[in-house]
């Protein structure tokens, strides 16, 4: 209670984001959240395996609609995160803050990077098909073009310890191309994640192509990882031990796996993670006498 005020404080409280919809985990339960000293922030939703599996059925039901859209429209999109992202700032810099235990001025650029790089993984949605396509000599009266293709349903575990500025930096380069994703957000600082959830969801992009979970990363891993309609997963928030398991169950259909790397999130993320999560389509056409 405020002394000033003489008022209960209002706590918010976070859930889910699954489909383009704020559940709250199935099996009701929640987990403390602390700041870096130990405090009290908020409680969580324990995200569990049937969530999980909620959260992939919604990223494939939405994974036609976005793949299929233009690279122009997915783009502009993109950029109303971003828009969004930034009237939430101080919201994001007080979060992050107390997540990674930063000072404010330290929080404050994590968040005005992850707000920049957004808005660059925005603008390489029209552009990614010339640097992954091509058109191909070949031998004989035939055109021979190849173009890049989404993947499909990408499982993401975000990073351990970049709250924010290393989630957007595996959200945003699998979505531009037309991929969605379902996003293990990081165990011990998940509110940013949740509240990224918020701004996506009044973004104009369509549900089910993010979805975020919280909970503990190697309860929700195990069963993305071996989920027969996940194509694809991103190892950026698992230990060496836990990837190792996580690859092996991925590997019974095929998954394409992006394994964990120590990267500096605040380097510049070249075009690597853009061009993992795409597939080639060759296509022969005779050409015209």
């Amino acid at each position: 209670m405020s002394e000033l005020t003489g008022r209960l404080a209002v706590f918010k409280t976070y859930k889910l984001y699954v489909g383009g919809k704020f559940p709250r985990s199935e099996s009701g339960r929640v987990y403390e959240v602390t700041d870096s000293k130990g405090t009290w922030l908020a409680h969580a939703p324990l995200a569990s395996r049937k969530d999980a599996r909620d959260a992939v059925v919604a990223a494939r039901k939405a994974f036609g609609g976005w793949s299929g859209a233009t690279a122009y429209n997915r783009g502009q999109i993109l950029y109303r995160v971003a828009e969004m992202l930034e009237g939430r700032r101080d919201q994001f810099v007080a979060e992050v803050a107390a997540a990674e235990g930063l000072s404010k001025a330290k929080a404050a650029a994590q968040v005005d990077a992850a707000i920049d790089r957004w808005v660059w993984y925005a603008g390489w949605s029209d552009k990614v098909a010339q640097i992954a396509g091509a058109a191909n000599p070949v031998a004989g009266p035939y055109f021979n073009l190849s173009s890049p293709e989404p993947t499909g349903v990408v499982a993401v575990l975000a990073p351990q310890d970049s709250s924010f500025l290393g989630l957007v930096s595996v959200i945003a380069p699998a979505i531009v191309t037309g991929n969605t994703v379902v996003v293990v957000a990081a165990e011990d600082a998940p509110l940013p994640a949740l509240s990224l959830a918020e701004v996506l969801a009044t973004s104009d992009l369509p549900g089910g192509v993010v979805n975020l979970l919280s909970g503990r990363t190697a309860e929700l891993a195990a069963p993305l990882a071996a989920h027969q309609d996940v194509n694809a997963i991103d190892l950026a928030g698992a230990d060496a031990d836990l990837a190792k398991d996580l690859e092996i169950a991925a590997a019974d259909n095929l998954k394409r796996v992006l394994r964990p790397t120590p990267p500096n999130w605040s380097a510049d993320p070249g075009t690597g993670r853009l061009l993992t999560f795409l597939e080639t389509k060759t296509v022969w056409h005779p050409k015209g006498t």
